[in-house]
């Protein structure tokens, strides 16, 4: 229960507080988060490690697939610029192609990192419909992103080969953002 206490306040902690730039080796960037741990505390899926090692650590202990679920993390693979992957967890899914996520230390706000931006949009720019490449909402450019990064996929908050919850987001992720929504849906037509 203290644990517990303890983690509900440094995610307060990150939500007003300002972060450096030094990274230290228990997940924050100064009083900020990476996004492990955040997903990790959100999502209620134990595993540790890089977030691009997230896909294969699940096996066998999560369920995974290719269909965004609320609650669920989306695992990005590792890229040239994202050499440790990432990982962000679904709020909302708005279509079939489109879904709100909240992670942490993605977009640099007011210039600095490990901040936590909650409903971001996130777009499904695979050939095949499929989820294995996305675009992201860039809080810089107040638009979608360029880059299509590749995704593993969906690790769900159940234990593999079961029907029962894991755990449930601790947070309420499900708030609507109808400006940003309706800003990349104008953007994609």
């Amino acid at each position: 229960m203290k644990r517990l206490w303890l983690s509900a306040c440094m995610a307060a902690i990150a939500l007003v507080a300002p972060a450096s730039a030094q990274t230290g080796g228990d997940g924050r960037i100064g009083t900020g988060l990476e996004c492990v741990p955040f997903a990790r505390q959100v999502s209620g899926i134990q595993i540790f490690g890089n977030a691009a090692t997230w896909w294969n650590q699940a096996a066998g202990r999560y369920a995974e697939g290719a269909a965004p679920r609320v609650g669920a993390v989306l695992v990005f693979r590792a890229t040239g610029v994202m050499k440790l992957g990432h990982v962000a967890v679904v709020s909302r899914i708005v279509s079939d192609r489109i879904l709100m996520i909240t992670h942490a230390n993605w977009s640099r706000i007011g210039g600095v990192r490990g901040q936590i931006e909650r409903d971001v949009t996130l777009v499904d720019v695979s050939p095949g419909n499929d989820w294995s490449q996305v675009r992201v909402w860039w809080r810089d450019s107040q638009g979608l992103g360029t880059t299509a990064y590749p995704v593993y996929g969906f690790i769900y908050g159940r234990a593999a080969g079961s029907g029962v919850q894991i755990a449930r987001p601790s947070k309420d992720l499900s708030g609507p953002s109808p400006d940003i929504v309706g800003a990349v849906i104008d953007s994609l037509g």
